[in-house]
């Protein structure tokens, strides 16, 4: 579809543009789980909008939008009853810190993957900042900021991120 941001081995399209993308380092994956580096194949919605306010504007996009603070964390622990929710960090199980010294999370976008939080099968799947050309993720898809300010401008509510590790 169109208004659905499409990744694959390929790279990215959204609205008729392409768009370099950085995703898994083990590649996709249709059993995702937790810890294997791999990009879920899946067509997901995008929930929510980090970003760091002492670092970006806050962004222009049609989702629900919240600054990191400095005690933000992710939960990747399948032990916790907060297992890929956004949590506070310091609760005695592990999670991932929302607020990190690298550019990766000054913007960052909250998918709706694994939203029942099945233990084991794959938390924080996001929508992030790069670490730099042909450098890949623990699973999630990552643009340059640029185009990732781009995207968020223009997503819509029926707008999805089709990862499909395959040409479309």
């Amino acid at each position: 579809m169109r208004r659905d941001l499409a990744v694959g081995r390929w790279g990215a399209r959204f609205m008729g543009r392409r768009f370099p993308v950085s995703v898994g380092r083990t590649g996709f994956a249709v059993d995702k789980r937790e810890g294997d580096g791999a990009s879920p194949v899946a067509r997901l919605r995008l929930l929510r909008v980090f970003w760091r306010p002492d670092r970006v504007a806050p962004p222009r996009a049609r989702l629900a939008r919240v600054a990191i603070g400095p005690r933000m964390g992710w939960s990747d622990d399948p032990a916790d009853p907060d297992y890929n929710r956004l949590t506070r960090l310091g609760r005695g199980f592990g999670a991932e810190r929302m607020r990190r010294a690298d550019p990766l999370y000054d913007l960052v976008v909250e998918t709706d993957w694994n939203a029942a939080c099945a233990p084991g099968a794959g938390s924080a799947i996001f929508v992030h900042v790069m670490r730099g050309p042909g450098r890949r993720t623990a699973g999630c898809a990552a643009f340059r900021r640029a185009h990732l300010a781009w995207i968020l401008a223009r997503w819509r509510p029926w707008s999805r991120l089709a990862i499909m590790g395959r040409p479309c």
